[in-house]
């Protein structure tokens, strides 16, 4: 009993004697679509933001951002003729926090390996028309009578990989919703990948 709760102590004092805390910026690309019984098609958008890590110890690391991004999917009705665009381009204020392992490769080069939630809050955004040479635009958040009616919150679950060279990254992220999008049966849910370059402060 002992020489566990010894163990333990120094387990953790070996943690908060190692903990590292660094920042860091990233912007990227978005490929984004929306799941469910809609066909849609997939739309390019971007996210920028900040994020911190704190390492635990040289593998182990949490890491929460705070990032802008955009997400969304288009969608193309045909019908006797007749055709119709719809755009749809949300925009969230997101916080992933996700868990990662660090996986060293060559001197200053790393492969870091996370995965772990996700929660985002739609800030704005439209939905876009277009037929017949015209176009008109709504709110995206909000089920007003000018407002298509998509939820504020989104949360899920991320996953992803990241290229460490030196200060220097290079990530790919895939993120899957787990919350509907629209109430009723059949509503989509966000899907996004993305790739991005980032530095370390």
């Amino acid at each position: 009993m002992k020489k566990g709760l010894i163990f333990v102590l120094f387990a953790l004092v070996s943690i908060v004697s190692y903990s590292q805390v660094s920042w860091n910026a990233k912007v990227g690309m978005n490929m984004s679509n929306f799941t469910g019984d809609a066909e849609t098609d997939m739309k390019i958008g971007f996210n920028v933001g900040v994020g911190m890590e704190y390492q635990f110890t040289e593998m182990w690391s949490i890491q929460p951002s705070l990032m802008f991004t955009t997400k969304g999917a288009k969608a193309k009705i045909e019908e006797s003729g007749y055709e119709l665009k719809i755009t749809d381009n949300p925009m969230y204020l997101e916080i992933p926090v996700l868990a990662a392992a660090r996986f060293a490769v060559a001197d200053n080069q790393n492969i870091v390996v996370k995965a772990g939630p996700y929660f985002a809050f739609g800030i704005a955004g439209k939905e876009k028309y277009e037929a017949g040479g015209k176009s008109e635009k709504i709110d995206i958040f909000g089920d007003g009578d000018d407002q298509a009616g998509m939820k504020r919150f989104d949360a899920g679950i991320g996953v992803g990989v990241a290229y460490e060279i030196n200060k220097f990254f290079i990530d790919l992220t895939g993120e899957f919703g787990l919350t509907k999008l629209y109430d009723g049966d059949g509503s989509g849910k966000n899907m996004n990948f993305s790739i991005g370059v980032g530095y370390k402060f």
